[in-house]
């Protein structure tokens, strides 16, 4: 290890939209301005309108291929080989951030690498099966084969990382049974000075995100049109047509909205709707640090940042009638929140938090003064 100011090499996935994996992403960068950053690909769009515009990023072969910035699930099988063309034998530290293809690197011995894991890819793993009910009949035959190396792969390379990092104890768990190692839970990061504080509402719920079957949006849409009580949604993805299709007159579809209205969003809002099973979930805390309270299935991360009856609920069936349920308590008053300890309870989330527990995880695993 160089005894000047160790060199350091972030590796994540890929950079197409900026969501939770890329808010810590951004975290990292800013923790460590001189430290190169490496990806499989990514849309230039997305990344001049974040805080990583006027830092260069490095790439795999992927980002060259033909229609890469639209095409690069497909070409999910050749990241494995990707990753492993890059050296990054000059450095001294590599941080890679998973939930893609990233960990994979083949780097010297001297060469520490710490994993900050999202979640083991999930196609690959426990929603391998939901996945492949839904694709079509071509994706299904090619699927299979490709997935089965893939999670050879991904079994092989965790064995690469020095020490692991998880974003919740839920995926220490994940880690532990998919790879087989230990884990030291880190939450992501929010910046709690971006948010201020609005008791106050206007009587409408919200749900932010991306709209893909495992978040459960379009389980939350039937549950308000039985309602008949207003909500909004914001993001877009695979089911943005089909829960477009079925919101009722009380649902506004907002699609993909800018920062700013998200912002908005959080402090109009009556209350956060989080109905699927996260590995962690940011947008929850996010909602939480301008006091609203969230309403969430009680599994997964959202154990570990929404405090039932303090600063938002659980429901336990992941049905229509348990989110509805959830909700008429709220209408009827049965439970009331404090905008201010709700906020507080953000705050534990801080990124002060997680910039000093990182670092200090550093040291101590690695030896090195970061």
């Amino acid at each position: 290890m160089s005894a000047l100011k160790p060199r350091i090499a972030i590796v994540h996935y890929w950079i197409m939209s900026w969501r939770g994996g890329e808010k810590v992403l951004e975290a990292l960068a800013a923790l460590f301005p001189d430290a190169d950053i490496y990806t499989n690909v990514y849309d230039p769009d997305v990344v001049a309108a974040s805080p990583l515009a006027n830092r260069e990023l490095r790439t795999t072969f992927i980002h060259r291929l033909p229609f890469a910035k639209r095409l690069y699930q497909k070409y999910l099988p050749l990241m494995p080989i990707a990753l492993e063309q890059l050296d990054l034998s000059g450095y001294d530290l590599v941080i890679s951030t998973e939930s893609g293809p990233a960990k994979g690197v083949v780097l010297p011995p001297e060469v520490a690498h710490v994993c900050y894991c999202f979640t083991p890819m999930r196609y690959v793993w426990d929603m391998y099966h939901d996945y492949l009910a839904h694709a079509g009949w071509f994706t299904r035959l090619m699927m299979r084969p490709m997935i089965h190396y893939l999670r050879m792969w991904d079994r092989l390379s965790a064995d690469r990382v020095d020490h692991f990092l998880a974003d919740s104890a839920f995926v220490v768990k994940r880690i532990n049974k998919f790879y087989r190692r230990d884990a030291e839970v880190l939450y992501p990061p929010i910046e709690i000075n971006e948010f201020t504080l609005a008791p106050a509402h206007e009587g409408f719920y919200l749900i932010v995100g991306a709209l893909v079957r495992y978040k459960k949006a379009d389980l939350a849409v039937r549950a308000f049109n039985q309602l008949g009580l207003p909500l909004v949604v914001i993001g877009d993805g695979e089911l943005f047509d089909e829960i477009k299709a079925i919101a009722g007159p009380n649902v506004k579809v907002l699609g993909r909205q800018s920062r700013a209205a998200i912002l908005d969003h959080y402090r109009r809002c009556k209350a956060l709707l989080f109905p699927g099973v996260e590995d962690f979930g940011i947008v929850p805390l996010e909602a939480m640090a301008t006091g609203k309270p969230v309403i969430a299935f009680g599994r997964g991360g959202a154990l570990e940042t929404v405090i039932d009856g303090v600063t938002g609920l659980h429901f336990h069936e992941q049905t229509e009638a348990g989110l509805i349920g959830a909700v008429q308590r709220i209408e009827r008053g049965d439970v009331s929140f404090d905008a201010d300890t709700i906020r507080a309870h953000a705050a534990t989330f801080d990124i002060a938090h997680f910039n000093a527990n990182l670092l200090g995880f550093i040291r101590d695993k690695t030896g090195l003064a970061v």
